[in-house]
């Protein structure tokens, strides 16, 4: 397990490192192990936008990414709303360490998709489907 104050001195070094380089960060992430790295993607050290930004190595668009910049990456468990169409939400969330991208109508999941192309492929079945 990893302290939380080590972890936040951590955090801050990246932070001062990579400035506001999102590819820098992301690149940075990459160098730690594996539980210190699930830690700070799971933690309030890190905003929403950092972990989609790691993961997916794209920006969205500015009101998505505006969205993600507000949520703590902790508030990824539950999953964050990042876009509406029409009726659909698009949420994106963290399940055991991996990304995961829902489209919803609010009550039911029309379609879920996890991983390094979950963000492709919702753009995919967005244009295809809604």
């Amino acid at each position: 397990m990893v302290d939380y104050a080590e972890l936040a001195d951590l955090a801050d070094g990246l932070f001062e490192a990579s400035g506001d380089d999102d590819e820098l960060l992301a690149k940075r992430l990459d160098t730690l192990d594996g539980e210190t790295r699930g830690a700070l993607l799971s933690s309030d050290l890190l905003n929403a936008y950092q972990v989609f930004y790691y993961f997916f190595r794209e920006t969205p668009d500015e009101l998505t990414m505006e969205r993600l910049q507000l949520h703590a990456a902790s508030d990824l468990a539950p999953g964050v709303v990042i876009d509406e169409i029409d009726l659909y939400e698009v949420i994106f969330g963290m399940k055991d360490g991996e990304p995961v991208l829902l489209i919803t109508d609010g009550e039911n999941t029309l379609a879920r998709f996890e991983g390094e192309h979950a963000y492709e492929e919702t753009i995919r079945y967005l244009d295809e489907c809604l």
